[in-house]
């Protein structure tokens, strides 16, 4: 074990007298307290053979040997052998895993953990052996897909072990059938217990995996780039479920064949989705297409997975049609202003809180609003049908009877989806972002870019800050000098205005720049710090030149048809003059006079002007 590594204190064993009746016949035991520390010596662990291989290190099978004063023990373990991190930053690892190690061994759902090492230089988590896996079952199944009833029951396990891991504040990020492991009671596990979540931080040596935190045919798009289009949150596993449901149904990985760069490119910048094979029944269907919004606010949660394959487990086919799926009835995807079912019913009102008229999502500018602040003094309906509340607003006799799903909570002044901003400045991330949750006991999480995960803290440490939305006009503020990410300039050295096209989780902003002419693969699309841009419109600008260079800003052929525009007025002006000298030439003739006297007549017309310049 390297010198600099603090291995926890292992608490030593202690003899006692146990009282068996006789006071005279007392009898010395020593007693070994269980393991509380997750520190294993390495000299303990004894690889015999590696059995598989991942993004993050490779898996051996070693057998554990434990030993006390009265006990000697051997287990057959798989031991997580990690790519080399620095000393530093393997200290980190292992702090953090102190931290939740004991945690993890009370989820039912998640591999037992045995503890962790550092063997040849190496972070090694050693862990219970399980005999197989789903990708093993699907390996030997025919076409290597399993049945539905039994994807439907790993799935409910699946989401189970889930909800226990986040319970305890871990992301996985490494959904896939291989990493889920099966018991001896065949029932699902998983085996990988948060380890891209524990490295988030810590910089990996390989440059391919700092890009990202992943098996990239599972990953989510935030994943790819977290701090740039996250964050990271429960949701993210919720895109890795959904890759791994779809696989288990085809029998074939999601994009197999293609690279990470071109994974990339489908995920993120196309946003292409896994697809979801047909027949399936409805419910199921629905919510696993719902895994694959690209905003990752718009995906289901992990209890509304459980419920869909719970529910769904007894569902009995016959005649192509799929019945007893339960009493919840199937919803369209999207209910309206970009928001979808799974959205709306994330939050969940109650009796007292106060609303407002619900903001189409991404696009919080000032609208007409159908009901103004109020509070809640009744609700009506249930979950499976469209509810309803009774909203009481100041000034009006009676209580409005609302729908639900158009009314967002208002607490201490913030409703989900607003933009705020820290009071206190900080150079690590940007300082306006997105706000992902308010509870009523004024907790918070929003979405910064520049972090990772969901920034958390209390909402007396924000205030609410401009808004942008979809299809605004942006600049850079006079005072940016060297923005964060890469902006056009126009010809003469100012930053150009661009239009937001599309607005990330986190806050960062899409800016399309249709007033630039581009040839090839000339990029027109850059990212953005809502904290580097102010608002661009004809009220911003006070001239006229102002004016008409914002208008320059709305398609590059602004300028050619100015310049057209230009050019023939210039014509229409020139023939205009001249049609008006001919008819002063024709003015001022005498009758009948001929081509001789019209030249004469342009002569004293010369004449007259050479005379006043002299």
């Amino acid at each position: 074990m390297p010198q600099r590594i603090k291995a926890p204190k292992q608490v030593p064993s202690f003899e006692y007298e146990l009282f068996e009746g006789d006071p005279d016949l007392l009898r010395t035991v020593v007693a070994t307290p269980t393991q509380t520390a997750p520190w294993i010596d390495p000299s303990s662990l004894k690889l015999k053979h590696r059995i598989g291989r991942g993004p993050f290190g490779d898996i051996w099978l070693a057998t554990h040997h434990q030993s006390g004063f009265d006990f000697q023990e051997y287990h057959e373990v798989a031991v997580k052998m990690l790519h080399p991190l620095k000393q530093e930053h393997m200290q980190k690892f292992i702090d953090k895993f102190e931290k939740l190690f004991l945690k993890c061994r009370e989820l039912p759902g998640v591999c037992w953990l045995h503890g962790v090492s550092v063997v040849n230089g190496k972070i090694s988590i050693a862990m219970r052996f399980y005999e197989g896996s789903v990708g093993d079952q699907m390996a030997q199944s025919k076409g290597g897909k399993l049945s539905l009833p039994d994807i439907l029951r790993y799935g409910s396990q699946l989401a189970k072990g889930l909800i226990q891991l986040h319970s305890i504040g871990l992301l996985v990020l490494n959904m896939k059938p291989s990493n889920f492991l099966i018991s001896d009671h065949d029932q699902l596990v998983l085996g990988d217990f948060g380890i891209p979540y524990l490295l988030l931080g810590i910089p990996l040596s390989d440059s391919d995996m700092a890009l990202r935190l992943g098996t990239p045919n599972y990953m989510a798009p935030e994943q790819w780039d977290p701090e740039v289009r996250g964050p990271l949150s429960l949701e993210t596993d919720v895109w890795g479920f959904g890759c791994s449901v779809v696989e288990m149904l085809t029998g074939v990985q999601p994009w197999f064949g293609k690279s990470s760069e071109e994974i990339y490119h489908s995920v993120v910048v196309r946003k292409e989705k896994p697809h979801v094979p047909s027949g399936l029944p409805p419910a199921v269907e629905h919510v696993i297409n719902g895994c694959f919004e690209y905003d990752l606010r718009n995906r289901p949660l992990v209890s509304d997975l459980l419920l869909v394959f719970e529910s769904s487990q007894h569902a009995i086919h016959g005649d192509g049609g799929w019945v007893g799926l339960g009493s919840r009835p199937i919803k369209e995807k999207s209910v309206g202003n970009g928001y979808t079912t799974w959205y709306l019913s994330k939050d969940h009102l109650q009796v007292g809180d106060t609303v407002r008229s619900r903001s189409p999502l991404n696009a919080r500018r000032p609208h007409t609003v159908d009901v103004r602040e109020g509070t809640i003094v009744g609700l009506d309906g249930d979950a499976d049908k469209n509810s309803f509340a009774l909203v009481k607003v100041p000034g009006m006799h009676n209580a409005l009877r609302v729908q639900e799903s158009t009314l967002e909570r208002v607490t201490f002044g913030f409703a989900v989806g607003d933009w705020v901003r820290l009071k206190q400045e900080t150079n690590t991330h940007s300082s306006v972002g997105i706000l992902h949750a308010v509870q009523r006991d004024r907790a918070v999480s929003v979405g910064f870019l520049g972090l990772e995960t969901l920034w958390v803290g209390k909402a007396y440490q924000l205030q609410m800050a401009e808004p942008y939305y979809v299809g605004q006009f942006v600049r850079l503020k006079p005072n940016v000098v060297t923005p964060r990410f890469e902006w056009p300039r126009k010809s003469g050295g100012t930053w150009c205005s661009g239009r937001i096209s599309e607005i990330l989780p986190n806050g960062c902003l899409v800016v399309e720049f249709p007033g630039r002419f581009v040839l090839g693969n000339e990029p027109n699309s850059f990212l953005a710090d809502p904290n580097e841009v102010e608002s661009v419109s004809f009220d911003t600008c006070p001239g006229i030149v102002e004016k008409y260079h914002h208008v320059e800003d709305f398609h590059w052929a602004v300028r050619p048809l100015a310049i057209a525009f230009g050019l023939f007025t210039a014509v229409k002006l020139t023939i205009s003059m001249g049609r008006g000298i001919s008819a002063r030439l024709k003015k001022n003739q005498p009758n009948g006079q001929d081509s001789g006297g019209r030249k004469s007549g342009w002569r004293r017309i010369f004449r007259d002007a050479s005379s006043t310049t002299k």
